[in-house]
């Protein structure tokens, strides 16, 4: 007998990103190293309809429905300069020897490519009705609708955030896909 289709969603405990590089008619979509969003706090998944009516005779005939958007909202609470460059672009340069060590991200026109990228997000063990088990959520395709939350926060912490839209693998067609696992599945 399959597993339950029907779940709780308690929490998340962890999210990656991925570079899409190579996304070929006839597939299978390749993607890049496994990046950490560290600190993930949510990760809220909407989308955006396109309803159409026919309407004659002084009354409504028929309605089509189509899916226009879907977009995942990202809240973490740590900035990973790695992240910025899967997502928007640009380099990343480590120079110095300790103890004057830099790590620095840096966005010029030339490089803001708003690469396209795979995000996977997953409860808790336990964060769903079976025992032991969890819940991934995977955009396979997303690109950023708008520039990332980021700076400083007057004493307090300042947690970084981002919106993307997704877009059907050319290889697949896969916009989303929920895997409800028996066992949990550590993201890797």
């Amino acid at each position: 007998m399959p597993i339950s289709r029907v779940t709780k969603v308690y929490s998340v405990g962890d999210a990656k990103i991925s570079p899409l590089t190579s996304d070929p008619a006839g597939g299978p979509a390749v993607y890049g190293t496994l990046l950490d969003v560290p600190g993930i706090q949510e990760m809220a998944i909407s989308g955006d309809v396109e309803v159409k009516q026919l309407r004659g005779d002084n009354g409504k005939l028929a309605t089509n429905v189509t899916i226009t958007n879907i977009q995942v909202a990202v809240t973490h609470a740590k900035l990973s300069l790695d992240v910025l460059k899967a997502i928007i672009g640009g380099t990343v340069t480590d120079t110095g020897t300790t103890p004057a060590q830099k790590s620095a991200w840096d966005l010029t026109q030339a490089n803001a490519t708003l690469p396209p990228f795979k995000l996977e997000g997953v409860t808790p063990p336990n964060g769903v009705d079976i025992v032991g088990g969890d819940l991934h959520w995977t955009l396979h395709k997303l690109t950023l609708s708008a520039f990332p939350d980021l700076g400083f926060a007057n004493e307090d912490y300042r947690v970084s955030s981002f919106t993307a839209d997704a877009d059907p693998l050319i290889a697949d067609g896969k916009w989303i896909s929920a895997v409800l696992n028996e066992t949990a599945v550590a993201l890797v």
